[in-house]
């Protein structure tokens, strides 16, 4: 494709990714504006609501101040008092992601790779900027601006590096190249810890995948009592539905935080984690309901989820590393420090990738105690950090440190 063809083609698709994800919130809301509320309100709150969410939906900070009417019905205390919600929608994130993964993906073989992805993300900054001028001045709302114009797109830009990883991308021939051309135990030694702690930390999110479903499976129960207990009728319960799914991601980063040890908070001096349950007042959302009312009856043994993962993590790259080690003369106490100082970088790349996992799912999400929501950055980190250099260092020196040397062929003996 030509430069124009090229540039016309990634506005237009950075276009169609916003429009859908503005339309996924408004489309809800627009059904009740039309049946619950019977055309009786302005169209525009509806959008302006909308817009809201998607800004959340990519890490936008909002500032809410609500209105005496408004809190008495929430049963919200300190209605002069502004209060900032800053955890993020991670489902909108998410897709997001996956559309700049697929807009990389289509450019990397493209003669004009760098243009295309210049024109789509400042197009995403552009509609980001004016959507943000529908909802300016509107009473009790301010979103953060400069992150509003600038989040969705970072947001994107992620993934379109991500997808644009390919055999013919130039910075990858480069990379490739310098690789080639570098010294060999230390380029081997960064590449064995980049996979085994990102994949340590795959695994970890994983496994919390399949417990989160596992406690909203078992929690089925207390989750239907409170979309009971919350009475929002049909249309209410699609939408809070909905914006549940939104939130799926972030329940699974708080499994995963779980169960690598801090756990997560909800709410001020509240604690989650699978040595100590201490739950206060919860607002009234239905998937919360799945929480864990009790701590886990296995207690420490459940941190040996990450110290597994980081211990078949090391198993897997032992071998490359290894047959490295064979070349370059490797053996004995100097192949065990190597090991050991894999493991270590290994670790160092897991505990920041989970603290980053938990810094995205953690934030504040209304007044009062609610203002701390999610798990602790530093923490999740730490004992990420921790667990996976036991694991890896393990993995590492499995089987012994010694590089099996080759046997002697049969004409020798």
């Amino acid at each position: 494709m030509n430069r124009r063809l090229t540039a016309v083609l990634s506005a237009f698709e950075a276009l169609i990714v916003v429009a859908i994800g503005v339309a996924v919130p408004l489309s809800v809301l627009t059904i009740m504006w039309a049946v619950q509320f019977g055309f009786q309100i302005d169209w525009v709150v509806f959008w302006r609501a909308a817009v809201i969410i998607w800004m959340l939906g990519h890490g936008v900070d909002v500032t809410f101040q609500l209105d005496p009417q408004t809190a008495l019905a929430l049963g919200v205390t300190g209605v002069g008092e502004p209060f900032l919600v800053s955890l993020a929608l991670t489902g909108f994130t998410l897709a997001m992601v996956l559309a700049g993964v697929a807009l990389g993906r289509r450019l990397r073989d493209q003669p004009h790779r760098i243009l295309g992805e210049l024109v789509g993300l400042s197009t995403v900054v552009l509609l980001s900027a004016l959507l943000l001028l529908t909802v300016s001045g509107v009473p009790g709302v301010l979103p953060s601006r400069w992150q509003a114009v600038l989040f969705p797109a970072l947001v994107m830009g992620l993934g379109v590096a991500i997808g644009s990883i390919g055999a013919t991308n130039p910075a990858r021939v480069r990379l490739r190249r310098m690789i080639a051309e570098g010294p060999q135990p230390w380029l081997a030694a960064g590449g064995a810890a980049l996979r085994a702690g990102l994949g340590t930390v795959a695994t970890v999110v994983a496994v919390a995948a399949l417990l989160t479903t596992a406690a909203l499976l078992l929690g089925y129960g207390q989750v239907i009592a409170l979309y009971e207990s919350v009475q929002a009728g049909v249309l209410g319960g699609v939408a809070l539905t909905v914006a549940q799914l939104a939130f799926l991601p972030t329940l699974v980063v708080w499994a995963a935080s779980w169960l690598v040890g801090p756990g997560f908070a909800v709410g001020a001096g509240s604690t989650v984690s699978p040595i100590a349950v201490s739950l206060g007042p919860l607002p009234a959302v239905p998937v919360l309901g799945a929480l864990p009312a009790e701590p886990s009856p296995l207690g420490f043994l459940t941190l040996l989820v990450p110290v597994l993962a980081a211990f078949a993590a090391g198993i897997a790259v032992r071998p490359r590393l290894a047959a490295v080690a064979a070349r370059v003369g490797v053996e004995g106490g100097a192949l065990q420090l190597w090991s050991l100082g894999v493991a270590a970088l290994a670790a160092v790349i897991a505990g920041a990738a989970m603290g980053f996992l938990a810094f995205v799912a953690a934030g504040a999400a209304g007044p009062g105690r609610l203002a701390v929501v999610g798990p602790d950055p530093v923490a999740v980190g730490l004992w990420m950090l921790a667990e996976a250099f036991v694991g890896a260092s393990l993995g590492l020196l499995a089987g012994g440190a010694r590089v099996p040397r080759p046997q002697a062929s049969a004409a020798s003996r």
